[in-house]
């Protein structure tokens, strides 16, 4: 395919944060270009975003339905590729569904739906059709993230036994839903963001993170779950041990409550020759702790780093790279799966290093596991897709 793919989007009107960042990221390596979109349920809204974007008032549409019934019905070399969805979570399934099965490629934001239930049946649609999901846990796109999953993976810190994941933000301390920050009204609203606050904002993240560097999926949780802020209607802050499919233990953190903290990922995993510890506050450093000899830090942008680091990073050593670039990353993986799908054929995500569908079921799966856990006697809970 000698030109560049052709993306919709759905959501991410003028005032929406994750929108422009899902603009910006898709865009970044010049590979893909914005050609339509229903940003908002509100048409003149939605109207005046793409005129905002320069984009063909004839393809501004009402609505997601519309967008693809009339987006389906161009031709071949005009109609958009794939849909962006960047929607609050009660509206990630119905769009992505009616996308794959009128033919198009999809990648959305996490969650990648509002329940457990809608989670499983949009892999199903994935698997009939065929087509390619992308769920966007952008912590992964991290150039030393990449780094530590190799790390682990080709046994240098030998077998996996600690994981310690904390993602601590302190920007719902105060009850700012009932100021009218829209960004805290719908994250804190059980019709529109699910049954999890921020074990399924952040925490969901945060699980991601460390089955996606530590190689093995989280079997069993043993949670306390908390509402801090009086009058919140869903959990802002959550606590937990976890058991690893591998045999490792854990911990993992997620709360919104840390006043004080801004975006304070972070995540130590220990094996049985040493350790690796990174910070997406700085997420060009990753920390490897040793047994046997002293710590090493390594920086990105440099030459020993593994293939996937290298293939991840723009910029030379000592040139920040972060959140847009982790971001970008994983829409530079989803585009190499697009431009390589074929039809009737379907491609293996592992393959291209994204987020997919199973991802996102098991994210939905971690948020009912951590609330089954945290309101039962019993504590010690399976995680099960």
């Amino acid at each position: 395919m000698s030109r560049k793919l052709r993306m919709g989007m759905i959501g991410g009107s003028l005032d929406a944060f994750i929108g422009a960042v899902h603009r910006k990221a898709a865009a970044l390596d010049g590979e893909i270009e914005l050609v339509c979109g229903a940003f908002s349920s509100d048409p003149k809204k939605s109207k005046a975003t793409g005129k905002a974007l320069y984009l063909d008032p004839s393809r501004v549409y009402g609505s997601y339905a519309e967008m693809i019934e009339k987006e389906k019905q161009l031709p071949e070399d005009q109609r958009m590729d794939f849909v962006s969805i960047v929607t609050p979570n009660h509206v990630h399934f119905d769009p992505a569904k009616m996308a794959l099965e009128n033919g198009f490629h999809v990648i959305i934001d996490k969650p990648i739906a509002f329940n457990v239930a809608e989670a499983k049946a949009l892999k199903k649609i994935v698997d009939k059709t065929g087509l390619v999901l992308a769920l966007t846990h952008t912590y992964t796109g991290y150039p030393l993230v990449k780094e530590a999953r190799n790390m682990v993976k080709t046994g240098k810190i030998g077998k996996v036994r600690k994981v310690y994941v904390e993602y601590p933000q302190g920007w719902l301390s105060t009850f700012v839903e009932g100021t009218g920050n829209k960004q805290a009204s719908w994250r804190t609203d059980p019709s529109k963001s699910g049954a999890g606050g921020a074990i399924g904002d952040i925490g969901t993240h945060a699980a991601n993170l460390a089955e996606y560097i530590s190689g093995s999926d989280i079997v069993e949780i043993n949670a306390l779950l908390n509402t801090v802020v009086k009058g919140r209607q869903l959990d802002d802050d959550s606590s937990m041990l976890v058991k690893f499919e591998n045999g490792a233990s854990g911990v993992l953190l997620a709360t919104q409550v840390a006043a004080g903290d801004e975006n304070n990922l972070n995540i130590r995993v220990y094996g049985e020759k040493g350790g690796l510890e990174w910070r997406q506050e700085e997420p060009n450093t990753l920390v490897v702790k040793w047994l046997d000899k002293p710590k090493e830090i390594i920086r990105a942008g440099w030459g020993y780093l593994c293939d996937a680091a290298k293939k991840n990073t723009r910029t030379p050593s000592g040139h920040p790279e972060g959140y847009l670039e982790a971001f970008a990353n994983i829409y530079m993986a989803f585009a190499r799966g697009v431009r390589d799908h074929k039809a009737g054929k379907t491609i293996d995500p592992a393959k291209y290093d994204f987020p997919d569908a199973q991802d996102g079921v098991r994210g939905m799966a971690f948020v009912d596991a951590v609330i089954k856990s945290a309101t039962s006697n019993k504590k010690w809970t399976p995680l099960k897709v």
